[in-house]
């Protein structure tokens, strides 16, 4: 019987690398989108290209409203910082660009889903390393979860599944996952990065994601197919 996989996918280089990592371990992939009340939905365009592009079973997008708490970049009439380049960041603070529970939220959703479908793993993009600080991305954290879920489900108390929050990606640098995707055939044009890209779709390249995205192309030695407008 094929293994059923959740992938938790924005969109982005991480998760997109992520799911193809899931589907070369032989998954079948059930993709998990978010319209959170983020400042663009352009990133659930790119989610669905990556879904069809890596062959999803299915790909739920799930509609919830972080805006009503706000304080985040991302969910509030806040300015997206904007840098030269990647020293120009503060790394002593939380960025003003963390969602508030945000990885509790949707890993939520698909510990849910996950026990729906028998699912055994929850693959999340996560990084420990070219990562912006926030807390939910951090190895304590995705282990702290996957004790939690297989206390909260009812197929964890049977022991029917032992859930397992999958982070590929925790020990990677920026340019090692991009040179994964590439060896597993990932169209990385299809992803988007940027936190505030124009009407057009094009990325911003100034912002912390933007700016972790160029560093890992160029020290990848791969050219980056982003279209950027600053």
């Amino acid at each position: 019987m094929i293994e059923k996989a959740i992938v938790l996918s924005s969109g982005g280089i991480d998760s997109t690398t992520a799911m193809a990592i899931a589907k070369s371990k032989g998954k079948e992939i059930y993709a998990l989108s978010f319209k959170y009340g983020q400042r663009h939905w352009l990133e659930i365009d790119a989610s669905k290209k990556v879904a069809r592009s890596l062959g999803a079973k299915a790909h739920k997008i799930i509609d919830i409203d972080l805006r009503q708490f706000g304080e985040s970049a991302l969910t509030d009439d806040i300015i997206v910082p904007k840098h030269d380049t990647l020293d120009d960041i503060k790394t002593d603070t939380i960025p003003i660009t963390y969602v508030p529970a945000r990885n509790t939220i949707f890993l939520s959703y698909a510990m849910a889903w996950a026990e729906v479908l028998k699912a055994g793993s929850i693959y999340i993009g996560v990084t420990a390393v070219d990562y912006s600080g926030y807390p939910d991305c951090r190895p304590a954290f995705i282990l702290a979860f996957e004790k939690m879920a297989n206390l909260a489900t009812k197929t964890g108390l049977t022991k029917e599944i032992k859930l397992k929050i999958e982070t590929p990606l925790i020990h990677l640098s920026k340019a090692k996952i991009i040179k994964t995707g590439i060896k597993l055939g990932v169209d990385y044009a299809l992803t988007l990065s940027c936190y505030d890209p124009d009407e057009k779709g094009r990325s911003c390249g100034r912002c912390d994601s933007c700016l972790h995205r160029i560093k890992g192309f160029k020290e990848a030695g791969i050219c980056d197919p982003t279209p950027y407008y600053l």
